[in-house]
């Protein structure tokens, strides 16, 4: 997923917030979705983030185009781990592992075929 940082994104100095880093991880498993004609929450059943490593290697800011990847690591039952990376041009200046554990009613449960081979074609 391409996009482009923009005023509302970066802090004081022009230098992209922290936590953006993650939202644009966010937009980026959305997007896998949408894709596909669907949506990352259907009624009662959705994915939360249950674990971060983030790797803050260089500061993206104003004006900057990035692109966000997204890579399937693994994927159980209840839960997918997946490793992100943002560039800016050919250069990596973000990394993060994330787990995601799937919920029905707010309680574990088993992610539905069709929404793993969402994942699996990433």
């Amino acid at each position: 997923m391409k996009l482009r940082i923009y005023y509302e994104d970066t802090d004081i100095g022009g230098v992209v917030y922290y936590a953006n880093y993650l939202k644009f991880c966010e937009r980026a498993r959305s997007e896998i979705f949408f894709k596909k004609g669907a949506s990352p929450h259907n009624d009662n059943q959705f994915f939360v983030v249950k674990k971060v490593e983030a790797d803050y290697i260089k500061s993206a800011i104003f004006a900057d185009e990035l692109e966000v990847t997204t890579k399937l690591l693994s994927k159980k039952a209840a839960s997918l781990e997946v490793f992100h990376e943002i560039y800016r041009a050919d250069e990596l200046i973000f990394t993060a592992k994330i787990k995601l554990a799937y919920l029905k009613d707010y309680k574990p449960t088993k992610i539905p075929k069709e929404i793993l081979e969402f994942f699996s074609s990433i």
